[in-house]
């Protein structure tokens, strides 16, 4: 997805309160979405060990995470769009084509695109949301104004102060910024095995105990102030009625809503 910038302007409305649904059907799709998750997991892992680093920068830290995680929205739009999908979003976009494939490849790209400004841009709280259910899951791509969230842990980089610091400060600025970054590493890491436990191994783990598992997570900037967070949710066993044999589209659900009350300033827009 390398370049997409110049090509691409973004449009949330193919995000706003609407997920993806895909479906499970059989343990080759299990397969590839606890593949997926344990990606999402180890690139948190990888984000960790890099604050941890104090010869590393906070963004190289974040580049290494979004490379690994673009790697599951790439690998999702090849099997939902086939290799051609970036111009299946393109078309979508441009009004050229109005049908599902489209409209799937259009918010999984949307998502992806906006995820890459995230270390960039200040104020953009990317905040996805990802569910199990017995016979498919969900994940919703969302973005608000904001920075952070009310749970979130954060820390400072140093590089991307603009601060003109008094020469006495800046030795205990940096101390307390690298400070920051180790508190953050570790709560990134514990956080990583949330991931792991929500979505276990299909092939080592019965039917019933992992038919349902959710995460939300959350991050973002405000100048030189990064946030993180992430923590379990509880899916609505109630909310499909019915199963699903294709990818589609469907309302973001009662779990977005619960999430955004619980987690998100009143200030903040979600997308």
């Amino acid at each position: 997805m390398d370049g997409t910038q110049t090509r691409f302007n973004g449009d949330t409305r193919v995000l706003h309160q609407r997920a993806v649904r895909i479906p499970l059907p059989d343990m080759d799709a299990e397969r590839v979405f606890h593949e997926n998750m344990m990606t999402v997991a180890a690139a948190r892992e990888r984000k960790a060990e890099l604050l941890a680093d104090p010869t590393v920068s906070v963004l190289d830290a974040y580049e290494a995470e979004l490379d690994r995680i673009a790697e599951t929205f790439e690998r999702r739009l090849r099997r939902i769009a086939g290799d051609d999908y970036e111009e299946v979003a393109m078309a979508y976009n441009r009004g050229e084509r109005d049908d599902r494939i489209g409209a799937l490849a259009a918010y999984y790209f949307e998502g992806a695109w906006r995820a890459q400004q995230r270390a960039t841009i200040t104020d953009m709280l990317f905040a996805p949301l990802i569910l199990r259910y017995p016979d498919s899951f969900t994940m919703n791509i969302r973005f608000a104004s904001g920075y952070t969230t009310r749970k979130s842990v954060q820390y400072e980089s140093p590089a991307h102060c603009s601060d003109d610091l008094d020469e006495e400060y800046v030795e205990t600025y940096y101390e307390e910024s690298l400070y920051s970054q180790q508190q953050a590493a570790d709560y990134i890491r514990e956080t990583a095995e949330i991931i792991r436990e929500e979505f276990p191994d299909p092939e080592e783990t019965a039917f019933e105990d992992r038919k349902y598992g959710g995460i939300v997570s959350a991050s973002g900037r405000r100048g030189s102030v990064f946030s993180a967070m992430l923590e379990r949710v509880e899916p609505d066993p109630d909310r499909f009625s019915e199963s699903v044999d294709e990818p589609t589209l469907v309302d973001a659900g009662p779990e977005a809503d619960r999430t955004e009350r619980a987690l998100l300033r009143d200030s903040e827009i979600v997308h």
